[in-house]
């Protein structure tokens, strides 16, 4: 499936105000304004793997002495991110490198589709952000046991690796550490309700990926 108006997970979408509280719009907005003053080397975009991170040791641990800034909003999925780097989040910043991580919320599309969401936001940053490397984090396995989500993730894992090899201002980062044990279970101890993450299992996902970022950001420009 292409991507565009025949895939709904990769048509800008503002996300439904459920609750009728206007948050996710308010956060929006707030990042827009946010970076306005900000100059951030590394630019965090996602769901709630990515709000939650703030939370956490391992943000000011790791993340915070890099010049990273937050943009992860809970429950989005690929289009909602779509939407907010198509409207204003990446006006007044140039990140080196933005981190995407997202596509376990899509409810109700395919692995295709989820794909195809993601790599419309690569593009979107791309032409946003020209000078900016893309750094897609593999979605992670979910479910106590195995199941039909935990399957999807595993696909458009594959399909978002293939997809921007070829690409030379995007890459792809498995972040998984070994959440799935021999018997096909996730442990609450890493997942306390088998999707978001515990504080360990954040440290055991971001040391590696600091790693890697600080091994990008002192690597000369290319371009």
């Amino acid at each position: 499936m292409s991507a565009g108006d025949s895939n709904p997970a990769a048509t800008p979408t503002p996300c439904e105000d459920i609750q009728g509280d206007g948050r996710w719009m308010s956060l929006h907005n707030r990042f827009v304004s946010d970076s306005k003053d900000k100059e951030p080397d590394v630019l965090f975009v996602g769901d709630s793997l990515v709000q939650l991170m703030h939370q956490f040791g391992v943000w000011r641990e790791l993340f915070s002495p890099l010049h990273a800034l937050n943009f992860g909003i809970g429950g989005d999925a690929t289009q909602h991110v779509l939407w907010r780097l198509s409207n204003g989040e990446l006006d007044n910043i140039s990140p080196k490198v933005v981190v995407l991580w997202v596509g376990t919320n899509n409810h109700g599309h395919n692995a295709e589709q989820i794909c195809g969401g993601i790599m419309a936001i690569v593009q979107v940053i791309k032409n946003k952000l020209p000078l900016a490397y893309t750094l897609v984090l593999g979605i992670l396995p979910r479910g106590k046991l195995p199941n039909p989500l935990r399957e999807r993730n595993a696909q458009v894992n594959q399909l978002v690796k293939e997809a921007v090899s070829s690409l030379p201002h995007a890459s792809f980062l498995n972040v998984d550490p070994g959440f799935v044990h021999s018997d096909g279970s996730i442990s609450h101890q890493d997942m306390y309700d088998y999707l978001h993450l515990t504080p360990q299992a954040y440290q055991a996902v971001c040391h590696p990926m600091h790693a890697h970022l600080k091994s990008m950001l002192e690597k000369p420009a290319e371009n």
